[in-house]
């Protein structure tokens, strides 16, 4: 049984949680093959996809387009500006800080791979970009398995559809206002995909939380699909508990101060919530914390808190050293799938505060391995930090690292994947 894992990037969260995957696959022996359209990293079984001639040429027109727009702006010459296609402008018209927004098309034919005809099984990860939804599911005469690492297989764009955008005075959300060019590209985009699938029958959905099983479930695509439930896994041996004392010392950081670490590639993402953990930080009265965090942007905060900024890390064993230094691990999303950081954190025996909100309550036991704050809002997130500070959580370093490992092991989730493969595999032949 040959199995074709499809994502669109190597790098990156649902990237990350795919690879993982991959690799605890091969480790069961099983043959396993990664197809990406953007390929970095040198991965076991990974492989390029090679694009045809023809797709080359629309590239090369994409960036004459681009060429062309900047010539037509430095010099102010309307007549070379080319006319704005239906989805730039709907894409100009959404609010800044939103999620990403993905359309159905590509110029991409995985069919074409000789990675896809020689497989088995297909399973689908984070394909936006490279999956043209009619051509794919019109050619594809193979079982495919989706596993979902965010809403965008059901929603008809949004990657998330976020109702929170912004924060008013007192620290409370901002339900988001929604535009009608949204709700109706949305739905062309949606009505287009229900077209592509209404005759495929064999897919099966997979969603690494119960937040998202639950979406899927009710979404107008996947209704009457069942969607199983298996949770991303970790390579247990890079994310572990590390002594504190070194790590401390590895970036000059004192042992008697607090340490409260927070991740994100942006802090400009509406949706990673980082606002209400700098208001949170700022109302909090306490003089020995230390606010250190990884990523491309710096946190600012307007308070006597100390901030550690460590900049972007890729090296797993290196972010390890860093949960491992944490006294805990803050994540504010408001909106979230099973995210990758809160499986390291533990697993690095770091306890984790978060909004009760996507897949996160999935992972916190509430007072024992982290704490979930009452509701999103900065009062609320304020007063968990002030909790965790005074009394911690119930649980030691070592009993949140095992209780993660017996859930969240790599090796867990490619046998659960494997006998859904096996199933499939049986049902069709």
């Amino acid at each position: 049984m040959k199995i074709l894992l499809v994502n669109t990037y190597d790098n990156g969260g649902a990237a990350n949680a795919c690879i993982r995957l991959h690799q605890g696959l091969l480790n069961q022996g099983v043959a396993s093959k990664l197809l990406l359209l953007h390929k970095t990293k040198d991965i076991e079984k990974s492989f390029l996809f090679k694009k045809n001639p023809e797709t080359n040429n629309r590239s090369r027109s994409y960036y004459f387009k681009r060429i062309q727009q900047k010539i037509a702006k430095k010099w102010n010459l309307p007549f070379l500006k080319p006319r704005l296609s239906k989805e730039e402008v709907f894409l100009k018209s959404r609010a800044a800080g939103l999620e990403l927004f993905s359309s159905p098309y590509s110029k991409y034919d995985i069919t074409n791979s000789p990675l896809y005809q020689e497989a088995d099984i297909i399973n689908l990860h984070w394909v936006a970009g490279f999956l043209d939804h009619e051509s794919f599911f019109k050619k594809n005469k193979k079982p495919v398995i989706w596993t979902l690492h965010d809403m965008h297989p059901f929603t008809g764009g949004e990657h998330y559809v976020e109702m929170i955008h912004g924060i008013d005075d007192q620290g409370m959300p901002v339900k988001r206002n929604v535009l009608d060019i949204e709700k109706s590209y949305s739905k062309e985009n949606l009505d287009y995909i229900i077209n592509s699938l209404e005759l495929f029958k064999s897919l099966s959905i997979v969603a690494p939380s119960k937040w998202l099983q639950c979406e899927a479930s009710k979404s107008e695509l996947f209704k009457t699909r069942k969607v199983h439930l298996i949770p991303n896994g970790l390579d247990v041996n890079t994310f572990k508990n590390r002594d504190k004392t070194f790590a401390r010392e590895l970036y000059s950081i004192p042992l008697h101060k607090k340490v409260i670490l927070f991740v994100a590639d942006s802090i400009s993402n509406n949706r990673k919530g980082y606002v209400y953990l700098k208001r949170a930080l700022e109302k909090l009265d306490q003089e020995d914390v230390i606010l250190c965090s990884i990523g491309k942007g710096k946190p600012v905060l307007e308070s006597d808190i100390e901030v550690r900024h460590l900049g972007s890390i890729s090296d797993e064993r290196i972010i390890s050293l860093v949960y491992s230094l944490a006294d805990a691990f803050v994540i504010p999303s408001l909106m979230d799938n099973l995210p990758n950081t809160v499986l390291e954190s533990l697993l690095c025996g770091t306890p984790v505060i978060g909004f009760p909100v996507g897949g996160i309550p999935d992972m916190i036991e509430h007072g024992k391995n982290g704490l979930l704050a009452t509701e999103v809002s900065v009062d609320s997130l304020k007063e968990a930090l002030e909790y965790y500070l005074l009394n911690g959580v119930a649980y030691s370093k070592e009993e949140i690292r095992t209780l993660a490992v017996e859930k969240y092991d790599q090796s867990v989730q490619a046998k659960t994947y494997l006998k859904l493969f096996q199933e499939i595999h049986f049902k069709n032949n």
